[in-house]
């Protein structure tokens, strides 16, 4: 098993999606923000190398108004390596602000959901806040206990690749 995933990212999963922009309309009027991780693509049967987007990681602390959402750094876990990022706008503009770019330096997907916060109400970037094409995957995403499946072997196993 694979604690840290790495490639490619090639889409985020159709539920993860679901999720986030449902969690940005219960947040709504204020910004809604997590770090995305993914699964490893074989891991979920695909037979392609890279990443699915699998789990939206909000940090505890965070705070939000109707202009900007604030992630407390110091409560991020350890370990919880980040393939990007995902936030809402409110005012439903899907593109990033200045404010945005200088926080999408973690990860290579940034990704924008905007009211109404429907299917189509998003858009995803790189790095630079640039557009990027991200596929929405129907995928059957792993039970969540099984990420806390590991012992201290598998952890020497990936430190000493």
């Amino acid at each position: 098993m694979r604690l840290f995933r790495s490639g490619e990212v090639l889409g985020i999963a159709a539920e993860t999606l679901e999720f986030a922009l449902e969690a940005a309309s219960e947040t709504h009027p204020n910004e809604y923000m997590g770090f995305l991780r993914g699964t490893d693509a074989s891991t979920l049967n695909l037979a392609r190398d890279g990443t699915v987007i699998t789990d939206v990681l909000v940090i505890p602390g965070t705070t939000s108004s109707p202009e900007s959402a604030t992630v407390r750094e110091n409560l991020v876990p350890n370990g919880a390596k980040a393939v990007g990022s995902i936030h809402s706008h409110p005012n439903g503009v899907l593109r990033p602000s200045n404010q945005d770019l200088s926080t999408f330096h973690a990860g290579d997907v940034h990704v924008i959901m905007g009211a109404p916060y429907e299917r189509d109400c998003w858009k995803a970037f790189d790095s630079k806040g640039e557009p990027r094409d991200l596929d929405v995957l129907n995928v059957a995403i792993p039970d969540d206990s099984e990420f806390f499946d590991f012992d201290q072997s598998d952890i020497d196993a990936e430190l000493y690749e």
